[in-house]
């Protein structure tokens, strides 16, 4: 039974047996979040939290992404324009807040690519599961922006330091090392999906229904690079962590050489506040994990690299962003502080 709590042809909400469905249907997009969506997401679990009937919630996508992150074209023609506007990460985050807390299980079937405001709406909630083509990526770095969306929380969570390196990078994980590292809590084959949807809506019983279905792939990654990752991303600072790979590229070590030239590529300022988001958030709660993001959020609106990000890899597509400041040594502590500092505005305000 397919139920309207509003945003248009953009998703779809369904009750299925015993579960409640989010289906988002903008495979042309790849399923970019936009406000009407988020606002529609947020409505259906206020009604569904309560709901005895509902036992639990899956969440998908249509096509060969499952959410590529959130729709920000607006946000980047307002700030061309002087404006700034942070309601819709205002309403994002307290979407993201609600998924982690929401008493039901919250199973995301990922069988594409989900990258940003697509984490928000699955790896804070309870089950994640890949299927083959599942590919998680917090790219957020590389269009001056940072990994937002509650990775100040579930980034840092990841074993070892792989969610350090993730947000650092933009990296992509496939189905095996999302599994081995704890981003996905469950691997399915994808010729599986559908079966355990439907599965999923007829038990209502999650954990009972993805063991029956749980496959073990091994990890994409080689034993000796994850090494690599543990060692140089366990750094206590970000100097000493481009140090010791300039070291490992100096002594010919192709990982550091690699991740080096990826650093060197990212926004300066962005790689100094994600590297502090991530240390901080370690031990913060999610919602206080929000609402730092929503401070330095509202900092990035008002700032040169994000749209200039934008300008490079969306609209003009010519890769070749002029960071400013351009170096990591130009960057003023002071400037990296102003971001977590509180707002002057109104904070984010959590139900």
């Amino acid at each position: 039974m397919e139920i309207d709590f509003g945003g248009g042809d953009e998703i779809r909400f369904e009750k299925l047996g015993k579960a409640g469905v989010i289906t988002m249907t903008r495979p042309k997009a790849l399923n970019a979040l936009t406000l009407s969506m988020v606002e529609a997401m947020a409505r259906a679990m206020q009604a569904w939290e309560g709901d005895d009937a509902i036992r639990l919630v899956v969440i998908r996508g249509e096509g060969r992404a499952f959410c590529a992150g959130g729709d920000i074209m607006d946000v980047y023609r307002a700030g061309r324009e002087g404006k700034v506007l942070s309601g819709f990460f205002h309403e994002e985050y307290r979407l993201n807040a609600h998924v982690h807390r929401f008493p039901k299980p919250w199973v995301a079937l990922i069988d594409g690519i989900v990258m940003g405001g697509g984490c928000g709406v699955s790896m804070n909630g309870s089950h994640r599961v890949f299927g083959d083509k599942g590919v998680i990526a917090m790219p957020e770095v590389g269009i001056g922006f940072f990994p937002d969306v509650g990775g100040s929380h579930f980034l840092p969570r990841l074993k070892g330091c792989k969610g350090i390196w993730m947000g650092l990078t933009g990296e992509r994980v496939k189905q095996g090392d999302a599994l081995a590292m704890g981003a996905a809590t469950h691997a399915v084959a994808s010729d599986d999906m559908e079966s355990l949807f439907q599965a999923l809506c007829d038990s209502g019983d999650a954990d009972a229904t993805l063991a029956r279905f749980a496959a073990r792939p091994e990890p994409e990654t080689d034993a000796a690079t994850i090494a690599a990752i543990d060692r140089h991303f366990a750094a206590p600072s970000l100097d000493s962590l481009v140090a010791g790979l300039r070291a490992g590229a100096d002594a010919g070590e192709d990982f550091a050489t690699r991740t080096l030239s990826t650093l060197e590529g990212r926004s300066p300022t962005s790689l100094l506040v994600t590297f502090r988001q991530l240390a901080l958030g370690a031990d913060l709660s999610m919602d206080d994990c929000m609402r730092m993001e929503y401070r330095i959020v509202n900092r990035m609106l008002t700032g040169h690299d994000f749209y200039e990000g934008i300008r490079a890899v969306l609209v003009d597509r010519d890769n070749a962003p002029a960071w400013e400041p351009a170096t990591l040594e130009a960057v003023a502590p002071a400037a990296v502080d102003a971001y977590f500092a509180p707002l002057e505005t109104a904070e984010l305000v959590l139900p």
